[in-house]
């Protein structure tokens, strides 16, 4: 059973995992050094480790140990327990969750560990806002999809922020980085997926005539600026386009990626 260890000073170090959670590049060089990730709330908290992620400490208001004692029975990791103004000047922002989770990161695995058995996979190219990452993971899970790969330069899946907005399915998703951006979507074709790219080209048709009898099918989406490099867009097999309306011409990525995986998952 995770000890119960009640701290009163916000600079104690054993803190150190949940300090200045709102400093992106902070938590970027922490996190990759240490080979943790945070998990935010009951239900995301409960889900990472439901997933057999294992966790490096627990940070928790006293109300919440009673909704994570199950978990916390089965946990040999560090419980501390802080009051809830504390955990907001520890943190840098409101916990109104109550609960965080440190939790050791896992190796990634191979692009052909990932693709193994799928049927419908996203691929990401330079999606770099955290909540859109997160909101297309939930997207893809919630609509069928069976896996995730994303380039080098995609923000981070396992970030507090992802992590939050996907309600914890990057837990149960599949996923990778692709080791070669250049390259990336021949590599796609060779396991045997028809890649589509999501764009404005000239020569796109619409989404639904696209993926028509298309069997394994790989989705490509851009980052929130400028889509899809002149690269990926030309060597993507097909291309693919989601009609509009009243003179807008596209969506935010996430929201492009649930009507795309909507259309695709009907296939």
């Amino acid at each position: 059973m995770a000890d119960l260890v009640e701290i009163t000073d916000p600079a104690d170090p054993r803190l150190a995992d949940y300090r200045d959670l709102r400093d992106v590049e902070l938590r970027k060089n922490l996190e990759s050094e240490h080979g943790l990730f945070l998990a935010e709330g009951e239900k995301v908290v409960r889900r990472a480790l439901e997933a057999g992620f294992a966790a490096r400490s627990f940070l928790m208001a006293p109300r919440w140990l009673d909704g994570l004692s199950d978990l916390l029975e089965q946990s040999d990791a560090p419980c501390y327990v802080v009051p809830e103004a504390m955990a907001e000047e520890v943190t840098g922002f409101h916990v109104h969750r109550g609960a965080l989770a440190s939790l050791h990161r896992r190796t990634l695995p191979t692009v052909d560990e990932v693709l193994a058995g799928a049927r419908s996979v996203l691929v990401l190219e330079d999606v770099v806002d955290h909540t859109n990452v997160g909101a297309i993971f939930r997207c893809g899970a919630a609509l069928g999809f069976d896996a995730v790969l994303l380039a080098p330069r995609c923000a981070d899946p396992l970030y507090r922020r992802s992590v939050k907005v996907g309600m914890g399915a990057v837990f149960s998703m599949p996923w990778t980085r692709l080791p070669d951006w250049y390259g990336a979507l021949e590599t796609v074709a060779a396991a045997g997926f028809t890649t589509v790219a999501l764009t404005l080209a000239d020569d796109a048709t619409e989404i639904e005539e696209t993926v028509a009898g298309v069997d394994k099918v790989a989705l490509v989406l851009g980052s929130e600026g400028h889509g899809l490099s002149a690269r990926w867009e030309e060597s993507a097999q097909r291309r693919a386009i989601i009609p509009m309306s009243a003179g807008i011409d596209s969506l935010n990525v996430a929201a492009a990626t649930a009507v795309a995986c909507y259309v695709a998952a009907r296939r």
